[in-house]
């Protein structure tokens, strides 16, 4: 049996494009092969259908607010009492255009109608997948709509509706909130931040974490995870007492990985650029940790630092381009799909 749990290749692939490409290479050459497609992600692109693909349950299509306050469709799982939400849905970086991108207007309101939505329905437990945010507002947003939805009198304590719900953040970014290692000096830039947006973005975010401090008495801005999704993480964990873990962690003992792997000759598992940041608690590096004896091989579009990559465990790397191949050419859905056909094909076939 080989399990196939691939990483989307970002702007190229998803994980279950991704997989279906991988599997067709192994049953090319191995047409008897019991091949398990694991559809994969660590709380950004793809988390969604991930879970869906792991539990079930019902994908509930809401009308929320995009960063920019405009009308936009989101979807989100509910599965008994269980939600889970990718905030990229309502919040994402992809809604915006290039020219749209501005982290100092981006807001985290519509991640927000979200979770109302999903408290309204009756979950209890809300899981929400932190990556692809186009915001960095600390939460603020995402609060506010909490407020406009449940607050009698705008008063956050009055939230009874809040009090009885567990909510879960997934995330693979353990950055703090503020500081030269927080959500705006390291991942605004890649939003639309200019050097000075950034310095007021990260000087924004301490005053509200200061004045939040004085609130409850507590002060969460350095929690691991505080400053996933421009400060996202923090509202949720120091407004929401949410518990913070790995995405792919989450996933894998969701749907019980451990026991399946034990089964498996081979593991594939892969993302778009694989180097010593893949270590660094990136998706294929759960993988590896959670398949215990059964070999991990990884692919990628791009591979650097392999000797770090092999020392971690991984038993092959594969990069799917032919030297000389254009970015632009690569990163074509046809023929990064056509590369990992022939590039696994040959891996099961050695």
């Amino acid at each position: 049996m080989v399990v196939v749990a691939i990483d989307s290749f970002k702007g190229c692939l998803t994980s279950q494009e991704a997989n279906q490409a991988a599997a067709e290479g192994i049953r090319r050459v191995r047409s008897d092969a019991e091949v398990v497609q694991i559809p994969v992600s660590d709380g950004g692109e793809g988390f969604l259908e991930a879970f869906h693909a792991a539990i079930g349950g019902e994908r509930v299509e809401v009308e929320v607010c995009d960063p920019l306050m405009r009308p936009v469709k989101a979807r989100y799982l509910l599965q008994g009492k269980r939600a889970v939400i990718e905030m990229a849905q309502a919040s994402g970086l992809t809604l915006l255009s290039a020219a749209e991108r501005n982290p100092m207007l981006a807001t985290s309101y519509g991640t927000g109608q979200l979770v109302a939505d999903a408290v309204r329905r009756g979950a209890s437990h809300i899981i929400v997948g932190l990556g692809g945010s186009a915001t960095s507002d600390a939460g603020v947003g995402m609060l506010h709509a909490l407020v406009d939805s449940f607050a009698k009198n705008g008063i956050w304590e009055d939230m009874e509706e809040l009090k009885n719900v567990r909510f879960t953040i997934a995330s693979d970014v353990k950055n703090p909130l503020c500081g030269m290692q927080g959500a705006a000096y390291v991942f605004a830039p890649q939003k639309g931040a200019t050097p000075e947006m950034v310095r007021q973005l990260d000087e924004r975010a301490r005053q509200f974490a200061e004045e939040s401090a004085k609130r409850f008495g507590y002060d969460r801005q350095e929690m691991p995870g505080a400053g996933a999704a421009g400060g996202l993480g923090y509202a949720f964990l120091q407004y929401l007492n949410a518990e913070c873990r790995s995405g792919i962690d989450l996933l894998l003992e969701t749907i019980d990985y451990e026991k399946l792997v034990k089964d498996a000759d081979l593991v594939v598992t892969g993302e778009g650029s694989a180097d010593r940041q893949t270590l660094m608690g990136k998706l294929p590096m759960g993988i590896l940790q959670h398949s215990g004896d059964t070999p991990v091989c990884l692919i990628a579009g791009r591979i650097g630092d392999k000797d770090e990559l092999l020392n971690a465990g991984f038993a092959r790397l594969e990069c799917i381009n032919p030297d000389g191949i254009s970015l632009s050419e690569a990163m074509r859905k046809e023929v990064a799909t056509q590369n990992i056909i022939e590039t696994v094909g040959r891996l099961v076939k050695e």
